[in-house]
């Protein structure tokens, strides 16, 4: 008998985004808003003023405990260990065979307690890898109590993602209209102190507010978590805040076409189970150095000739999708991940996955658009680059 599948979730602000007439899209299991008005209105506010999207989707893990930092440095390919308390870190969740099962953002929160904020498809699958490490991980006896059995034990990972709504306030007025939402305040470092990929604590309404700049649209901005309860509110202040700045609400249209441009690879494109780091360009995220940790003895076994990931660009108004095929003279030599006619760049951009010896910068591929051979140049990413 098959089983009936799960309505999608609905976010704490679902009742916000249907009065202000958003289109819903299934992302990741949620009912989310694809769009407000118009996807190309919304991508050049945030290039220009600034966006506002809801992001409660994403799942969020407390890793806690004396043993935290050792516990994180084995099960992700970074080294988390060295972080500094109020310091964000991009990371990577590998299986064994060192195939990529998220892509996820540290946060530092204590000597001995980390955020971790994973992808909403995959939340089952990241709890599913923590629990396995706990179970495998084997750690250097704790100084001090000797016992690594012991020092294991103290070690919690909670899922508190029912608990929370995130919101992300994206775009170069992001810090003005966050300064100036009412009832936000912060109690930590100040905005103008806050650098990129960090945090800093604020209260709004007295509610604790958890206030991150990092994001993914390749604008400066910031990731606001604060509970479920508070969220409506927060979301109308920093909105009516921003009226008279260009802030609009985001859907999630707008956030693929900017992460796109900023070459940010999305899960279940650029990233899976069958890509390792170095074929999406993520080689540098993996300490390598680090005696042990979960995918290290897959990470070299993997075919010399392995696809890579590469940005193309090319002219007219014409641009590839996931799945259109990539040739070189006759042969097909990739594949789209993603690809879109740019807003910001007025000219189509992609992400592909090509074989290594036709992904040198600078290399003319073509794109196999509903069977008009479209050309196409292997570029750096990312596309976009805002000014600092």
């Amino acid at each position: 008998m098959t089983e009936t599948p799960a309505p999608p979730r609905t976010s704490p602000l679902h009742d916000r985004h249907e009065a202000l007439g958003a289109s819903f899209t299934d992302f990741g299991g949620w009912n989310m808003p694809v769009r407000y008005t118009s996807d190309l209105a919304e991508h050049h506010a945030v290039r220009t003023a600034a966006g506002l999207f809801d992001i409660s989707h994403m799942a969020e893990f407390v890793v806690e405990g004396p043993r935290a930092a050792a516990f994180l440095d084995y099960v992700l390919a970074g080294r988390l260990s060295t972080m500094k308390i109020g310091k964000a870190k991009y990371s990577l969740v590998l299986a064994e065979s060192g195939g990529i099962i998220d892509d996820v953002i540290v946060y530092r929160t204590g000597e001995q307690r980390f955020l971790v904020i994973s992808n909403a498809g995959n939340r089952d699958a990241v709890a599913a890898a923590f629990e396995t490490a706990q179970a495998t991980w084997r750690p250097a006896p704790d100084a001090s109590t000797g016992s690594a059995t012991d020092a294991r034990g103290t070690l919690t990972v909670e899922d508190v993602t029912d608990h929370y709504a995130l919101i992300a306030l994206q775009g170069p007025e992001a810090r003005g209209i966050l300064s100036s939402t009412p009832g936000v305040e912060i109690t930590g470092t100040p905005l103008d102190e806050l650098g990129y990929y960090a945090w800093t604590e604020g209260t709004f309404d007295g509610a604790p507010l958890f206030v991150a700049r990092t994001g993914y649209t390749g604008e400066d901005g910031y990731e606001l978590m604060i509970s479920t309860a508070q969220a409506g509110a927060l979301w109308d202040a920093a909105l009516a805040a921003g009226a008279d700045r260009g802030l609009v609400p985001c859907g999630l249209a707008a956030r693929d076409t900017l992460r796109l441009e900023a070459g940010m690879p999305l899960y279940g494109h650029e990233l899976s189970r069958d890509i390792v780091p170095a074929q999406a360009g993520l080689g540098r995220v993996v300490a390598v150095d680090k005696e042990s940790f979960v995918g290290k003895d897959g990470l070299s076994s993997g075919p010399a000739d392995a696809p890579v990931l590469v940005g193309l660009v090319s002219e007219g108004r014409r641009a590839g999708r996931a799945g259109y095929a990539v040739l070189h003279g006759d042969d097909t030599v990739g594949e789209i991940t993603s690809g879109a006619l740019s807003p910001t760049l007025g000219h189509p951009v992609a992400m592909a996955f090509v074989a290594p010896a036709a992904s040198a910068l600078g290399t003319e591929l073509t794109i196999d658009v509903r069977g008009t051979r479209i050309p196409a140049t292997v570029t750096a990413l990312p596309f976009y680059r805002r000014n600092a």
